[in-house]
This record gives structure tokens, sequence and C-alpha cells, in this order.
């Protein structure tokens, strides 16, 4: 399957305008993740380098066509001294796929306060999907062979008091990646859709459903690297109307708050 590298390969057809690599897939719709990062790297080469991605909103249009590649259409919509702004429009066959609008701030001094990471047990502590025998991770890792994900088991999960569906991933991209902080940025923003939705199964786990994200959003806190391991601590606080409101804080392993996201999804009980 596709490295992060070509999973998140643009190539510049005009000033403003992208278009994003397709590659090799088992998902009968393009990952959700790669059209983000395709999309926040497309806003990334519009935008001076001093500038940093500290946030991100998208929505979901409409599912990709994975062995079609993607357009990105970038619109400046601002060019401040402190902020830029860019809104990015994926379009495949003349419509539509995903709408995102991302910030870049230069950095300034200010407060510094974090929440804590929660008592959790290390990566090292738990299997490597590679040596799993369950069959719907040894899918995952056919799918995201590059990437080293290991959930904590259910009944080891951190409970905490009023959270009615937590989950907690560690994971962490198997091979060294560039320095370049926005490289890491944009490979947090593909892997940030991945298991987030899970979470609000926890409570209903035999329930089938169908599920697809509808919107994302990310604020990035901290530098980190996404070759080191990083704990996704997930939560879904609603669920109704057929669909889900998840949520999730990105840890590095010293316990460093490096990001967040927010994540409404679909989850409709299927038909029969």
């Amino acid at each position: 399957m596709a490295t992060i590298e070509e999973a998140l390969e643009i190539e510049r057809l005009e000033r403003d305008i992208f278009r994003g690599a397709s590659t090799k897939t088992q998902l009968p719709r393009t990952f959700g993740g790669q059209v983000a990062g395709q999309a926040l790297v497309s806003a990334v080469r519009t935008v001076e380098p001093r500038f940093q991605v500290h946030s991100l909103h998208g929505y979901f249009l409409r599912p990709g066509n994975p062995g079609a590649p993607t357009v990105y259409l970038v619109d400046r919509i601002r060019d401040g001294r402190s902020f830029c702004t860019r809104r990015v429009t994926g379009v495949q066959d003349g419509d539509a796929i995903f709408t995102m609008s991302a910030s870049f701030h230069l950095g300034d001094e200010g407060p510094s306060h974090q929440d804590e990471m929660a008592e959790v047990e290390p990566p090292d502590d738990l299997p490597d999907a590679a040596t799993s025998m369950d069959p719907e991770r040894l899918w995952a890792m056919r799918e995201w062979e590059h990437w080293d994900i290991r959930p904590v088991p259910p009944e080891r999960v951190t409970q905490r008091p009023g959270v009615v569906s937590p989950q907690q991933v560690w994971f962490r991209y198997r091979h060294p990646l560039p320095d370049d902080p926005l490289f890491h940025v944009c490979t947090l923003a593909y892997m940030s859709d991945m298991t987030l939705l899970g979470s609000s199964k926890v409570t209903h786990p035999d329930e089938p459903t169908q599920n697809a994200s509808l919107d994302h959003a990310m604020w990035f806190l901290r530098p980190f690297r996404t070759d080191d391991w990083l704990l996704y601590d997930q939560s879904s606080p609603s669920a109704g109307f057929g669909r889900a409101l998840t949520g999730g804080k990105i840890f590095d392993r010293s316990g460093r708050l490096v990001a967040a996201v927010v994540q409404e999804g679909l989850i409709r009980t299927l038909r029969s």
C-alpha cells in the first residue's frame, strides 16, 4: 500500500490549483484522512513557510472515487501579519467531495497550560497488529501497513466519571519521516480520521450501522513527530438521530498535549 509520502503527494497545476494522487486501497471510497491531508498540503503550498497550521475545519460532502485523482482549488481568503486563512475545495468529476478552511499563525508569546494525559498502558506492552490473528486488525494492517496502530484493550481503557464511550489508541508511522514540522502536521491530519468514529461504537459494539465521517476539525497545539508514539485518547459524548459526535486529544509519549480533534459521523442503523 501507499507510503504517507505517496498518499500526500500533490501536483501543482496552476498557482492555486493542485491534483492529489490516487493510491492503491482496499476501501470502496477514498479514505477521508487522505482527502483532508492532501487538501491541507495544497493549502500549505500557498502560504509562506514562516506560518504554521494551527487549525482546520472540513466537511466530507460526497464519497470520493479512490481510483481517480482529486483536484484541489485553493482560495486565499486572508493574508495578515499574524494569521493567514485558506479555503480548499476537493473536486472529482466536477463535484465537490470535500471542503476545508485552514488557518495559519506565526506564533506568539502567552500563558501556557494543558490537560494531563491519562494513566494508560504504554504501547510497548500492547501487541503489534502485524502479529494479530484478528481478521479485522489484519485487514486494517494490510490497508495501513506503514502505520503501527495499537488499541488499548477495552477492559484496560482509562475510565472517567461521566465519559460513556471511551477509546484509547497508540499510533506511530513505522518509518523515519522528514524533519519538516508541516509534513508531520499533514501526516497527523491524514491519521486523525482513522479509528475516531469507532469510539461511538464502544457502547454499541453489536449494532450494525452504516458509518461515514461527516465533518472534521483539528487544532495543532504543540510540535510533535508522527514517527514517534502518540496517544489518541478518544470519546463519543453523544449519539442520536443517526449521527455521533466524537472527540480526541492527542498526546506525545512524554504527556504533552499536541493536538485536539472533533468529528461528527454518520452511524445510521442498517435497514433490513
